[in-house]
């Protein structure tokens, strides 16, 4: 097979440039769990599954997937996969790059007869924007979603279950969406590094070994709002000089332990005003770590410090846990079969979540990093190399054929 793939490339990063024009906000990509504009990422995905020979559909949680079709009675299926959701002011790489590298390769293979069906699955969410939540997507296909997960609300008061249907979907149909363990192979996922150290070591591809395991939790601390001029300093219950407390504790908590990350990205104070005490204040906190007892631990530690400050401002706290996620390592026959296509590229663990670790509950799993050249990722600024997309295509495309080989 002759696959000219610095052109394949190039179509690539075209398309990125394309589903990058989808967004929510104008001037810069935003793009949530059952957007308006995740119809257009839709059509035109599809239009270019279909293009490549695939039997596409949309499953009841708005996953797109293509099929490859296996001539073979009683074929299994390999998953390549990745997101199609985006942060708020997101780049056009993160998820989207790996389910179009995995489209590619699809077309790539068009022409060839393979003994198990290729699913290329564009997850619907895998950030957890809309709904505080990720991995929807994945955990759908995984046979892992919570129906609890339906009563979940966004920023307007729209459970998951409802956008569901506005979507046009059924959530009853949810279950259909889980694949069958049993059925798959294997799940491989292309994604960018989003950090710095393949580009710190001049690597245009790693393998990921595990994915770090993460704990999201929302916290609201409660106080008394007041007048910001009449209220004593003294005898103020001031829910956001109580949470900033508690947030530069997370900073310095976080770099006392080695390999520990720990961020409150979210603060919303009520009401909001310059001339209001805050009453009310509620905060993201976010916590990874490789090693889960040590996460377990930090978290722990991080809610008992919200309560004792708490307690000594006069404030009343709820602690709402909204994902406790175990670290996942990566199957060491797929990182053994990436290695034997390049035995150069460089191993390391992940320090984001992704929709790999979710899908290696019910199949081996693995990842190839693509540099992150700036190693800025969920930004505008987020870059990758038409060059390292080849290299990522022909590891791929050669993966793929080895495997076909083995279970010829």
């Amino acid at each position: 097979m002759n696959v000219d793939v610095e052109t394949v490339a190039k179509t690539i990063m075209q398309r990125c440039e394309t589903l990058a024009q989808f967004n929510e906000t104008p001037g810069f990509l935003t793009r949530t769990f059952l957007s308006p504009p995740m119809r257009d990422v839709h059509q035109t995905m599809q239009a270019w599954m279909e293009q490549a020979g695939m039997l596409v559909h949309i499953d009841a949680v708005g996953n797109i997937i293509g099929r490859k079709v296996s001539k073979y009675k009683d074929a299994k299926v390999l998953i390549l996969g990745s997101h199609l959701d985006t942060v708020k002011n997101a780049g056009k790489y993160d998820g989207m790059l790996g389910v179009l590298v995995g489209l590619a390769v699809a077309e790539a293979l068009q022409e060839n007869e393979l003994p198990f069906h290729l699913d290329i699955i564009g997850f619907s969410e895998e950030e957890g924007v809309r709904f505080g939540v990720p991995f929807i997507g994945s955990k759908a296909v995984a046979g892992s979603f919570d129906k609890a997960m339906l009563e979940l609300t966004d920023a307007s008061g729209i459970t998951v279950k409802e956008a569901i249907r506005a979507y046009g979907l059924n959530p009853r149909d949810i279950a259909k969406a889980a694949y069958k363990p049993e059925e798959v192979l294997g799940y491989l996922e292309v994604h960018i590094e989003q950090g710095p150290r393949l580009a710190a070591d001049d690597q245009p591809l790693g393998i990921v070994t595990a994915i770090v395991g993460a704990s999201r939790a929302k916290l609201s601390f409660t106080g008394q709002a007041g007048h910001a001029g009449t209220s004593p300093m003294n005898l103020r219950r001031d829910a956001l000089s109580g949470a900033a407390e508690f947030i530069l504790f997370v900073e310095f908590y976080a770099k006392s332990v080695v390999d520990l990350v720990a961020t409150v990205g979210r603060i919303e104070a009520k009401p909001g005003a310059g001339n209001v005490i805050a009453g009310q204040v509620e905060i993201s906190l976010d916590v990874r770590h490789i090693q889960d007892e040590v996460r377990h631990k930090a978290t722990r530690d991080l809610q008992e410090k919200a309560k004792a400050i708490s307690q000594e401002r006069g404030l009343e706290l709820a602690w709402q846990d909204l994902m406790d996620q175990a670290a996942v390592p990566m199957s060491e026959k797929f990182i053994n079969q990436l290695q034997t296509v390049n035995p150069d590229l460089p191993l390391l663990a992940s320090g984001a979540g992704h929709d790999a670790m979710i899908m290696a509950s019910i199949a081996p799993s693995a990842m190839v990093f693509i540099r992150s050249p700036n190693g800025i990722s969920h930004h505008p600024d987020e870059i990758v190399f038409a060059s390292d997309v080849v290299q990522g295509l022909e590891v791929l495309i050669q993966f793929i054929q080895n495997f076909q080989t083995s279970k010829a």
